[in-house]
């Protein structure tokens, strides 16, 4: 009998919505932080419900009768390519991370402006600021401010 003995790392991670549910996580690379094998097990989760949608609800394997490559071919691609499809679609219409249109507006009002501008606004505001202040500390900021 052959034994291999690797080094494994274990993560818990507690379920949100039932305090007493754990999901445990078993690395192989040990170098790597809890929260990096976290984002790498939720990547992976991510594939394995691709693969799964593809192949029950679009019927990957099952729908298709030809026997030549370039024929699987086209055929993964046309089930990938609707999958994207509906994602996108699903994600456009329910999922608020992905408001992209909303960001590129608010892009369109904001000019860039160069760093004298930018500058000369940020000692006016400066200067509006001082004037609130009492005289003797105005006067001395005003004094630093010419100098």
């Amino acid at each position: 009998m052959l034994t291999i003995q690797l080094p494994i790392k274990l993560v818990y991670v507690k379920n949100r919505n039932k305090k007493q549910d754990w999901l445990v996580i078993l690395s192989t690379d040990c170098s790597l932080s809890n929260e990096e094998i976290v984002r790498r097990y939720g990547n992976r989760w991510s594939i394995e419900v691709f693969f799964k949608a593809t192949k029950s609800l679009m019927k990957l394997v099952s729908k298709f009768q030809g026997r030549s490559y370039d024929m699987m071919i086209s055929h993964t691609t046309i089930v990938f390519t609707r999958y994207i499809m509906i994602e996108w679609l699903r994600r456009r219409e329910k999922d608020q991370k992905t408001f992209g249109e909303l960001f590129f507006l608010f892009c369109e009002d904001i000019q860039d402006m160069d760093l004298a501008t930018a500058l000369q606004n940020l000692m006016r505001l400066f200067v509006n600021l001082v004037d609130s202040i009492t005289t003797t500390t105005t006067d001395l900021l005003k004094s630093q401010l010419q100098h």
